[in-house]
């Protein structure tokens, strides 16, 4: 019925679909644990030690300047306790302009802090903000050998608390 030239290209042409299927699986699944992991290694790498929150409860307009007075809600991931010694918003070349704060706050080690600060910014920083912008808090960290080190931390408005519904006063405190 078959020739004997049948068998052994049939069995070769089995042998060698499975063998390619089995190259094909290795490479898919391959691709998808590598799919996988992307996002967890990049999460890991954007995860920062210090998330937060902020509401802006009282502005004061003087031209160019906003002088804000923030409330701000920090979450410290880490594992040990975290001592910030300088806030600002932007960077701390604003900090002779007013946009640096001084300050010694502790978070303990996975805890929450409320604080409320006072800060000189652009106004059209400001404006941004209104608009959606996140603002970015830098933080000056000292660490446990005193060293000082710096973690930048993008704000998140609070829901029900949006920067253009506080209070604002023009040239004068409210």
């Amino acid at each position: 019925m078959f020739g004997e030239d049948f068998w052994p290209v049939v069995y070769k042409t089995i042998e060698h679909k499975i063998f390619q299927t089995s190259i094909y699986l290795l490479l898919f699944s391959g691709i998808f644990l590598a799919a996988r992991a992307v996002p967890a290694s990049a999460q890991s790498a954007e995860q920062s030690r210090v998330s937060g929150t902020y509401e802006v409860v009282q502005r004061v307009e003087t031209g160019a300047k906003a002088h804000i007075r923030v409330k701000l809600h920090l979450i410290n991931h880490e594992p040990q306790t975290l001592h910030i010694q300088r806030l600002a918003f932007h960077d701390f070349a604003s900090a002779a302009k007013g946009g640096s704060q001084s300050c010694s706050i502790v978070i303990a080690a996975q805890a929450s802090l409320d604080t409320t600060q006072n800060f000189t910014i652009r106004r059209e920083e400001y404006e941004m903000w209104k608009r959606g912008a996140r603002p970015r808090l830098i933080l000056e960290l000292r660490n446990a050998n005193g060293r000082s080190a710096t973690e930048v931390v993008h704000l998140d408005r609070i829901a029900d608390g949006p920067v253009g519904n506080d209070r604002i006063a023009r040239g004068r405190q409210n």
